[in-house]
């Protein structure tokens, strides 16, 4: 026997009901047990009587009291590093020690890379851009793993800015070491005022298609200019015109022109440095369960090699290029370099803007997979405050850009980092370096920093066949389009260019794909009265119902996704279908009737009940009756202030689809 009563809703109550309209039942706090009924007890009911098993949850309010304690709590919050240092221990030092010690194998390497073969920029900015990021990043950082340091694309992206803004007739029109720096003082605001206005969700809007278009395209950019060193073409190619602001088609036509003429030495120490960086990456892939093999510093043991067989072989006097000299500049002052004409201040703006959003999309992404494997939160916002932070101050101590690396983060994470300590670790190992170890990078071959720099960005094409197999093998056509347009602009015209538009198009998707608002048409399932589907989800079992339309609307509904909102309507009122296109003949009779199921809008804006107000009106010019089902509080109340609700009629607000339908029946039985 049901032991329940039903009581019935006040005449100021909102109607409200389930997804399904079979034996409807109003909430639970309407519905009560009888004998709890009667003995007054619904609101004070003991333990002991409630019909569940699972005990009510009791909420611990721990906020803070005073002003003081808010300010320890949020400090906390806003500087990491007041949280995990604290509860500190031994324990974690030995994992953090051992992963700072790795990383840094991996990161003075690329610094010294990056800085002279793409920024062309003097090697020691390249340790600036390790130590200060890192060291800032473990005060602010909320990720535990990722490694922040300076990245093959985006020391690419600075160092073709600067070939373009001295590319002209005048020639050197900048500093490249002021543009540089300035740009990451500026890429740090950027990131920062992204994170101080909350717009961390802009990572999710980074199309996956175009960002590895872009980043695909940036790797064959690379490998190509890379090329010409590693084969010791340099000379040869500035002598047939080849300089930083040559297209990558250029470059390949070079190439393959002159290819006969490598230096045969410089070539053989490059195709043995890329074998053996090459090998390595290969071995510890298949050999995983041997640590000791996954902490093999690869790297590092090719600079050492090198730098000895070029001393005792006197390589640096048979034709091979060296690092030489660097100059030992100690711990510069933090100052704000001279700003360019202001003729190239846009250029710089714009490359410092597109920095600041591939350095996040990527670093926030590391963040995130990280903290999911280890079990902690990150706040994306905190992510772009902290990231804003340590390139403004690489910026200020004559850095370059720097963010979280995917291939150094997953080292991190292999050596045992289990805290920020080993990012500072690696930060305090760079500033090391740039007392004690420059003077032992003298005969650093720079065919062998090239080497460094082609072995990784082959692992950025390396992931492109996998992404290619994806989209072929679920038909994403679209999404093949997105990532050749990004890829052939990046290669053909320019690093900026490509930027541009991958930034571009995924924002235009992101505006598009929200413009429309998610409305589905539902029908009545075959064989019953009172089961009600959308037609799209099983249209041989779902059919349509004469003079009658019920939209279900899916989404809140604000400015952005009402305004295609009347034409959809139309289309469906027409053809019952959205794919239909619009040249064909209408496939359904005159309207007589519309019901709005509206229980999955739980809120709407001003905008939309507008909108909505000028399609009841059309609708009731037409000789239609409306009808909305499952209306919520939130847009109740602005029905209700609006004139709407009058407009529709409060004879037609129904808590049932199925009211909805009888009251229909009823009124087609009176006219026949």
């Amino acid at each position: 026997m049901d032991n329940t009563v039903r009581i019935s809703l006040p005449s100021n109550s909102t109607p409200r009901l389930n997804d399904s309209d079979e034996d409807e039942l109003l909430p639970p706090d309407i519905i009560v047990n009888e004998s709890r009924h009667l003995l007054g007890l619904e609101h004070d009911i003991p333990r002991y009587m409630t019909a569940s098993p699972l005990p009510s949850a009791r909420i611990n309010d721990s906020s803070p009291k005073d002003a003081w304690s808010t300010f320890k709590i949020r400090s906390k919050y806003y500087l990491p590093i007041l949280q995990w240092l604290p509860l500190y221990n031994m324990h974690l030092f030995w994992g953090d020690l051992m992963a700072g010690i790795t990383l840094s194998c991996l990161l003075i390497p690329q610094g010294l890379s990056y800085a002279t073969a793409l920024c062309k920029l003097d090697a020691i900015h390249g340790l600036y851009a390790i130590a200060y990021p890192a060291i800032t990043y473990a005060v602010f950082g909320m990720s535990r793993q990722m490694s922040v340091g300076p990245e093959a694309t985006l020391a690419l992206l600075v160092g073709s800015s600067i070939a373009n803004a001295n590319g002209g007739e005048d020639g050197n029109n900048v500093d490249p070491l002021a543009w540089a720096t300035l740009m990451t003082i500026f890429v740090g605001i950027f990131t920062f005022l992204l994170g101080i206005f909350r717009l961390g969700f802009l990572d999710s809007l980074m199309s996956r298609a175009l960002l590895r278009g872009f980043i695909s395209g940036v790797g064959l950019v690379v490998a190509l200019q890379q090329g010409i060193i590693l084969l010791g073409l340099v000379t040869l190619s500035e002598e047939n015109g080849i300089s930083e602001a040559s297209s990558s088609i250029a470059r390949l036509i070079f190439l393959i022109k002159y290819i006969h003429q490598s230096h045969p030495l410089t070539a053989s120490l490059s195709a043995v440095a890329v074998t053996f960086l090459l090998s390595a990456r290969i071995l510890k892939s298949k050999l995983v369960k041997y640590k000791w093999l996954q902490l093999l510093p690869e790297v590092l043991l090719v600079v050492i090699i090198s730098c000895i067989l070029t001393s005792y072989f006197d390589w640096e006097n048979k034709g091979i290029a060296i690092l030489g000299d660097i100059e030992n500049k100690g711990f510069p002052l933090p100052s704000v370099p001279m700003f360019p004409e202001s003729k190239y201040m846009k250029d710089l703006l714009i490359t410092a803007a597109m920095i600041s959003i591939i350095g996040f999309v990527e670093s926030v992404v590391i963040a995130k997979t990280y903290s999911s494997k280890h079990n902690y939160s990150v706040s994306a916002n905190r992510e772009l405050v902290a990231l804003g932070v340590t390139n403004m101050v690489s910026g200020l101590f004559q850095g370059i850009p720097a963010y979280g690396s995917v291939a150094r983060s997953k080292i991190n994470d292999k050596a045992g980092a289990r805290t920020q300590m080993a990012c500072l670790i690696a930060g305090v190992m760079a500033l090391l370096a740039i007392f004690f170890l420059l003077p032992y990078f003298y005969y650093l071959p720079k065919c062998v920093l090239s080497s460094i720099i082609f072995v990784a960005v082959l692992s950025l094409l390396g992931e492109l066949p996998e992404d290619l197999h994806f989209i072929f093998k679920i038909g994403a056509w679209r999404d093949l389009a997105l990532l050749s347009v990004t890829f052939f602009a990046t290669i053909m015209i320019s690093l900026e260019f490509g930027t541009l538009i991958a930034v571009s198009l995924s924002l235009l998707l992101t505006i598009k794909q929200t413009s429309y608002p998610r409305i589905s048409i539902m029908g009545r399932v075959r064989g019953t009265n009172n089961q009600f589907k959308a037609i799209q989800d099983d249209p041989d079992v779902v059919e349509h119902l004469e003079d009658v339309l019920i939209i279900r609307i899916d989404e809140p509904l604000f400015f952005a996704n009402t305004g295609q909102l009347k034409d959809r309507l139309r289309r469906l009122e027409q053809f019952g279908d959205m794919s239909i296109h619009p040249s064909e003949s209408p496939r359904l009779g005159q309207l007589s009737y519309i019901i709005f199921d509206v229980d999955n809008m739980p809120n709407i804006d001003a905008s939309a009940v507008q909108i909505l107000y000028e399609i009841v009106e059309a609708y009731h010019a037409r000789g239609v009756k409306v009808f909305f089902v499952r209306l919520r509080d939130q847009p109740t109340n602005l029905f209700l202030k609006s004139g709407l609700l009058d407009v529709v009629g409060p004879g037609n607000i129904f808590m049932l689809l199925t009211d909805a339908i009888d009251v229909i029946e009823k009124d087609l039985v009176n006219q026949g």
